[in-house]
């Protein structure tokens, strides 16, 4: 069973939710797979409207939404009413990406004797995969949850989805795919485009099961590398794209700082407070130039600051564990020590280092803490500064505070777009657009594949994959490669896009 808790007393709220048995999670991914050529065979503009549906229905159950969210992660109304905003305008971005068309990648290479080598009648473009599992995150209960950006991708991309909801915020997930599931019902899908599975056990009958072709994953490092794992051991293996850790790090030259040192140092509270640093974002590294009193500005901008509710009590203590690790550390200053309020709340946390010392404890001070803290990292010159960024894993972000003439940047933004998959100048990680633009992703540990992104329209090639089909005759190939271009999307034809 699984038991929801208010996150500001720690008490029990809603019902519980029974964990599904072996048998429930085969036979979701059997209406799953029963499904899966309906809805790979429908056509762009009617899989659209699926997802424009959608979009509606959250908003139209808004405020019992967001009520019944609140509840189980004490988020905030605020927040919630955003994040189911934003939830919605992921479903209706898909839509658009369908309408464009190009997500499909059609090229036609017409039969051409005089080639080198010759060739006959060659047209590819992208299919969905089939099936897909969708792991539910903790912090975003709707974003990267039952309706978040990996649900509305793949089923974009013709996959039926099953999600492994999150324990932290289960009565909102059973709700949640209610709602979907009877949207979908009234658009007229058959049954088993979008399922919910609950319990640990699920998640792993999931990504073994040989009808699951591919996963969407959010959440811990360890968690998801174990997943990984397993999808990469299957006698067929599959794509398992997981978001993992990430410490985002954040460079602060002279010039900023000798500029702006209180509007960094604010913009940086807010940033690793955001949410009570529940955000995959976060900047839990900061290299500033040594001996300018920035960490001092920093406390002073943190101030007064409530403390605000983590998300459950595994989290809260995984956050007081990285938190003692690291003010226990060798050559570690606590600047701000951390403590507890009621319920699962804790208050902000702020520690320095010089850059010697971070290189050589890297494996602690460049780890992930979930939670409202974050390192600065004191260098004394620009090869201190070289050598600390050398040594970071990859991320999913980095930040630069330069000035508009700062003969450092040129130099720091090619070394940092190296390790992270989105480089931000002069502002923060925290909030993640929602564009054909964004990438949402980096190299290991934050991300398994870096060359995609679970945000953003080009989420939808996670679930997708290349079929050339060769002198196949007009009237049997896919719409969007017949001749006549009937769904009238962009195609390279013969080497020109049209």
């Amino acid at each position: 069973m699984t038991q929801a808790f208010n996150p500001r007393t720690g008490e029990p709220v809603g019902r519980e939710v029974p964990d599904s048995s072996a048998t429930e999670v085969s036979a979701a991914i059997a209406r799953a797979q029963d499904c899966a050529q309906w809805l790979a065979d429908l056509p762009h503009n009617r899989r659209a409207e699926l997802l424009h549906a959608l979009a509606t229905a959250l908003r139209d159950n808004e405020t019992s939404l967001v009520e019944l969210a609140d509840a189980e992660t004490a988020l905030g109304d605020r927040r919630l009413t955003g994040e189911l905003a934003r939830s919605a305008a992921q479903l209706d971005m898909f839509a658009d990406v369908l309408d464009d068309g190009a997500f499909c990648e059609a090229v036609i290479d017409h039969a051409d004797p005089q080639a080198v080598p010759p060739h006959t009648d060659l047209r590819r473009m992208l299919v969905p995969l089939g099936p897909v599992a969708v792991f539910a995150a903790s912090n975003f209960p709707f974003a990267f949850s039952v309706a978040g950006g990996d649900t509305a991708s793949a089923l974009a991309a013709g996959c039926p989805v099953v999600v492994k909801a999150h324990p932290s915020h289960p009565n909102l997930s059973v709700r949640t795919a209610e709602l979907l599931s009877a949207t979908l019902e009234k658009v007229g899908a058959p049954s088993g485009v979008l399922e919910i599975v609950h319990g640990h056990e699920a998640g792993t009958l999931l990504v073994t099961d040989p009808r699951i072709t591919a996963v969407g994953f959010t959440g811990s490092t360890r968690g998801g590398r174990a997943l990984f794992d397993l999808a990469c051991s299957r006698p067929d293996p599959i794509p398992f794209y997981g978001e993992l850790g990430s410490i985002n790090p954040v460079v602060v030259t002279e010039a900023a700082l000798s500029r702006r040192a209180g509007e960094i140092a604010t913009g940086l509270v807010g940033s690793f407070t955001l949410g009570a640093g529940q955000f995959c974002t976060k900047p839990g590294a900061v290299f500033v130039p040594a001996g300018q009193g920035f960490a001092d500005r920093v406390v002073e901008a943190v101030g007064d600051t409530e403390p605000a509710p983590l998300l459950n009590a595994k989290i809260r203590d995984g956050y007081l564990a990285g938190v003692t690790a690291l003010g226990s550390a060798p050559g570690v200053r606590t600047v701000l020590a951390p403590r507890t309020g009621t319920g699962y709340s804790v208050y902000p946390a702020v520690f320095t280092v010089d850059a010697t010392t971070f290189v050589e404890r890297i494996d602690l001070l460049a780890e992930e803490c979930f939670g409202p803290s974050t390192v600065i990292v004191e260098y004394s010159s620009a090869e201190e500064l070289a050598g600390a960024l050398a040594a970071l894993p990859g991320s999913l972000t980095a930040s630069l505070h330069a000035e508009p003439v700062d003969p450092p940047a040129a130099e720091l933004l090619a070394t940092l777009r190296k390790k992270v998959g989105r480089v931000i100048f002069n502002g923060w990680p925290t909030g993640v657009a929602v564009t054909w633009s964004q990438h949402h992703g980096g190299p290991w540990p934050s991300t398994t594949v870096p060359l995609h992104t679970s945000v953003g329209a080009t989420a939808i090639r996670r679930f997708m994959r290349p079929v050339t089909f060769q002198d196949v005759p007009d009237g049997l190939l896919p719409e969007a490669l017949r001749e006549d271009n009937p769904l009238g999307i962009p195609r390279r034809v013969d080497g020109v896009l049209r």
